[in-house]
């Protein structure tokens, strides 16, 4: 097994040919990519939120839905972000090369936030202050789609996360770092991060083999009587 690198320098290394790898290789990427795009709003000035975003493939598909959206992309990839931002530089597109579990989104921001094969890579107790700090970050009503791939049964995802924790104790790897190694959750132990974080509504609404679109959505803040 070769050693495990850092998340930001592994996407960094394989830029040159990323995209093709993304659509030539991911089952399905030419349904999911365009198909989450159509998922987030249509209206003018959309203000959205796309967490791990790359180099973009998703967001090629929604300025072509909606040209003067407004878009802040979050990824770890400094590379990545330079490419995304020369495919859109007549685009609204606010690129932050940070960590999106430490960078702060801000309350009641944004329409919608988006992310498209990126976290994958993180355990539920990971994801739920994350997930908390963005239900934060949306307006009244906003919501959030997610297209992943998930481990497909409890003993995958468990397997996944040993496999990871033996790597990172035999190689000496730092904690509080990270590093790629795909250990997807299941759709059940996502859907219940996303409730755990104050979603108040959340469904998977498209599915691809072990990929699936999960929308959650944030609550109005309003009591019905």
């Amino acid at each position: 097994m070769n050693r495990l690198e850092k998340m930001g320098e592994f996407f960094n290394a394989r830029l040159d040919g990323y995209e093709e790898h993304q659509m030539s290789t991911i089952e399905f990427a030419d349904e999911f990519y365009p198909y989450t795009a159509e998922c987030l709003p249509k209206e003018s000035k959309a203000c959205i939120l796309d967490l791990g975003c790359g180099t973009g493939l998703e967001l090629d598909q929604y300025f072509k839905i909606v040209l003067d959206a407004k878009v802040t992309g979050i990824d770890l990839a400094e590379d990545m972000l330079g490419a995304l931002r020369k495919k859109h530089p007549d685009k609204d597109l606010k690129l932050i090369n940070a960590s999106y579990f430490t960078e702060p989104f801000g309350e009641k921001v944004f329409d919608a936030a988006v992310s498209v094969e990126s976290l994958h890579h993180f355990t539920k107790e990971e994801k739920i202050p994350l997930y908390t700090k963005l239900n934060r970050a949306l307006k009244d009503g906003g919501y959030f789609i997610l297209t992943d791939y998930f481990a497909l049964t409890d003993d995958e995802e468990k397997q996944r996360r040993r496999e990871l924790l033996a790597l990172r104790k035999e190689q000496g790897l730092a904690e509080g770092v990270f590093y790629h190694y795909d250990t997807p959750l299941t759709v059940e132990h996502e859907t219940e991060a996303l409730r755990e974080a104050g979603f108040t509504t959340v469904q998977m609404i498209k599915s691809w083999g072990a990929t699936h679109t999960i929308k959650a959505i944030r609550s109005t803040g309003r009591t019905v009587l």
